[in-house]
């Protein structure tokens, strides 16, 4: 299994649809403001957050329970940004939609400029054959308010791909996997 370059992450979007809309170059400034970057990086692809968002509220004072998960949980903000309250979390998606190869495995990391800030984004690998919209979810850790931004880098994504020989015998897709082709912020599901 190798990592790839940014050279293989734009024939596989331009050629195979991998990721959509692509960038092919790394983007860090529009209209004359300064961005969280997105876009091809060397090793990866730097991955946008939406501006549909699902931001968790404790009003209904429920469990976080991931085998039976209250919707009533969250609410939801459309929006250029979003405020995330302390010591608190709130989901949403991205903007690239994703057809992962069967030969090809991705691990997702925060991008540094949020983690600097006690953001934390967590993303679950995706799976050979996986596709869809990526639910992300962004913890604020610290005593203060924190500001995410629509439509601007959240995390960045590395791709593996597996040698020739050695293709896994079932894919995600071939399990009928729960969260294939999600579209939109997708809920915990059993």
């Amino acid at each position: 299994m190798s990592i790839k370059s940014d050279k293989w992450i734009r024939q596989m979007a331009e050629q195979h649809g991998m990721i959509e809309p692509f960038e092919p170059r790394q983007v860090k400034e529009a209209n004359g403001h300064k961005l969280v970057s997105y876009g091809t990086s060397s090793y990866g692809y730097d991955i946008r957050c939406s501006s549909e968002f699902k931001l968790f509220t404790n009003l209904n004072s429920t469990i976080v329970d991931p085998k039976n998960f209250d919707p009533n949980s969250f609410v939801e903000v459309d929006a250029d940004y979003c405020i995330i309250p302390p010591n608190s979390f709130a989901l949403a998606r991205t903007v690239e939609y994703f057809r992962i190869p069967r030969n090809v495995l991705t691990i997702c990391l925060g991008k540094s400029t949020y983690a600097r800030c006690g953001i934390i984004v967590n993303v679950t690998p995706f799976e050979p054959e996986w596709e869809g919209y990526v639910t992300l979810e962004f913890s604020n850790t610290t005593p203060l308010p924190a500001k995410i931004y629509a439509n601007e880098g959240c995390a960045q994504v590395l791709f593996f791909e597996a040698d020739d020989d050695d293709v896994c015998e079932t894919s995600y897709k071939d399990r009928g996997g729960k969260y294939q082709g999600q579209h939109g912020v997708t809920l915990p599901k059993i």
